[in-house]
Order: C-alpha cells, then sequence, then structure tokens
C-alpha cells in the first residue's frame, strides 16, 4: 500500500483538482481529505452516504462550577487571554478565547473550575462512487487541526489495511503549519502543486524546506504553466535536482467541471485532463 499526498504551500494552486483526478485515475484508491479546515474534496467526490461519523476532542477548556463559585474575580484577572468576562452577574467563559492553559483552575480558591474535554470537530467515513472517502471538519476557531488530520490519516489507513487498498490518496492541508505537516508525515510521495507567480514560487520553496526536513519523498507539478512565465520554476527545480512530474495548462474546462462538482478527468475533451494523465502515468513510472 502507498499513501500519497497532495500538498501546497498555499491555498489556491489547484490542489484538490488533481487530488479527486488522482482517485478516479489509481483503480483501488482510499481518499483522505485532511484539510479538515477547509473540506472540499466530498464536493468533488460527491459521497452517496456517509456510513460513518466520529468526534474529535482537541484539547481541553475551562468551565465554571456556579455552585461553588463566589464571584470573586481572580479567574478573571490572571487569564492572560481574556477568555473570562463577567456578564448578567457572575463570570463567563468565552470558550472561543480559552486556551485551556488550567491557570484559572490552579488559582481558583474554591476549587470551582475545572478543565473539560473540548468537542473541536468530527470526521467521517463515507461511500463513493470510486470508494471509502474519510474527511473531517474542524470547528471554527478551534486550533488543534493537526490532531484531527491525524485521526483521519489513520482511520483512512485502517480502511486501507481492511479492505486491501493499493494507494491512499490525501488531499493535503495548504500551507506549512501543523495541519500540513501532519498530512505529509510518513507518505510515500507528496506532490507538491504551485503556480507561475511570486507568491506560488515563495511558497513552494518553503514548502520544499519543510518536506526536505522531514524527509519526505516528494515532486513537483506546475498548474496553469501557461498564464505566466513558468520557466525559472523550471530552472529552480532542475538545480534544486527536483523531480518535475508534468505541467498542467489553463483550462476553462476546469471551471466548467467544477460547477458541476466532478473531477476534470471525467471530461475527455479537457487539455488539463490529459496533462493530469500523463502525471499519473510519470507517478506509476517513477515511484511505483
Amino acid at each position: 500500500m502507498k499513501q500519497i499526498a497532495v500538498v501546497s504551500g498555499k491555498g489556491g494552486t489547484g490542489k484538490t483538482i488533481l487530488s479527486a483526478s488522482l482517485c478516479y485515475l489509481f483503480e483501488n484508491p482510499v481518499m483522505s481529505d485532511c484539510d479538515v479546515d477547509a473540506s472540499n474534496l466530498h464536493l468533488l467526490l460527491s459521497p452517496l452516504e456517509i456510513i460513518e461519523s466520529y468526534k474529535y476532542y482537541g484539547g481541553k477548556k475551562a468551565k465554571i462550577n456556579y455552585q461553588k463559585c463566589t464571584n470573586c474575580g481572580i479567574c478573571k484577572d490572571k487569564c492572560r487571554f481574556e477568555a473570562i468576562d463577567f456578564k448578567e452577574g457572575k463570570y463567563v467563559i468565552n470558550e472561543y478565547a480559552c486556551e485551556g492553559c488550567k491557570l484559572c483552575v490552579l488559582t481558583c480558591p474554591e476549587e470551582a473550575i475545572n478543565l473539560i474535554e473540548n468537542l473541536a470537530g468530527n470526521y467521517y467515513k463515507s461511500r463513493c462512487s470510486r470508494g471509502i472517502l474519510v474527511h473531517g471538519d474542524l470547528k471554527p476557531g478551534e486550533e488543534t487541526s493537526g490532531g484531527l488530520v491525524a485521526e483521519v490519516r489513520k482511520k483512512s489507513y485502517s480502511e486501507a489495511e481492511k479492505s486491501k487498498k493499493d494507494v491512499i490518496i490525501i488531499d493535503g492541508a495548504p500551507g506549512i503549519g501543523c495541519p500540513a505537516t501532519s498530512s505529509v508525515a510518513g507518505v510515500n510521495l507528496a506532490v507538491v502543486v504551485t503556480e507561475p507567480t511570486l507568491s506560488g514560487f515563495h511558497d513552494l520553496k518553503r514548502m520544499v524546506d519543510t518536506l526536505k526536513k522531514m524527509r519526505v519523498k516528494f515532486a513537483v507539478v506546475i498548474n496553469k504553466f501557461d498564464l505566466n512565465e513558468s520557466a525559472k520554476l523550471e530552472e529552480w527545480c532542475f538545480s534544486e535536482n527536483i523531480d518535475l512530474l508534468g505541467k498542467i495548462p489553463f483550462d476553462e474546462m476546469v471551471n466548467v467541471a467544477t460547477k458541476e462538482a466532478k473531477p476534470i478527468i471525467l471530461y475527455e475533451n479537457s487539455i488539463a485532463a490529459k496533462a493530469i494523465k500523463d502525471i499519473y502515468l510519470r507517478i506509476l513510472d517513477k515511484f511505483f
């Protein structure tokens, strides 16, 4: 079983477009959406049903026991995150501002505050026409996205083992933060999608540095290469001895496919689909 993560140093490069197409090109995949802050792979894969759902508890939040609280206000004075307010005659905790640092618990003279498990999101096992999709949703304002990504990946791996699947296609989180590193840890190949812009080039370098430090094998795909000068990107990849899997041209059919909520690979007259098929063949040839 191989794990392939499609990532990008920034959002909006076409990462999910490529991920969804690879889910159709590989014959026996489990699909995993690790962009839990803004999951959208399911929009293109159109799950037929959610088979199972799971709660994700990330970190802890403070909770006041008002039967013990004497309204002394020490907790509010001590909270450096300004997560405690005085409203309607009592102190209340703002769950979105609370960092679970436990200082209010330690300083409350009445022992009226405790930390409780925080429901930070959910993740799901869904059935698609291509097989099993595992995806998750983090609640707004939560900061434990890396942990939820880990849960999504563990569930994907167990499903692949149980069903004897050949490959896991991971739609990774953008950027280089915790959810992005959790998306690529231990994969067999990271496909980095970039674009020929200054910001795209800058964030490609950050992603490559991150993958090198994590010792993850990777290769690059340049999307919409013909909209801007992409020669510098290609020259840089050559100078850094980085595999360039292919270049995807700008294709108005991608906009049509997105509106119709379908992977671009299903459109036979698409020039982007042809380029993605070539990228798929190069992945098979070089890494399988």
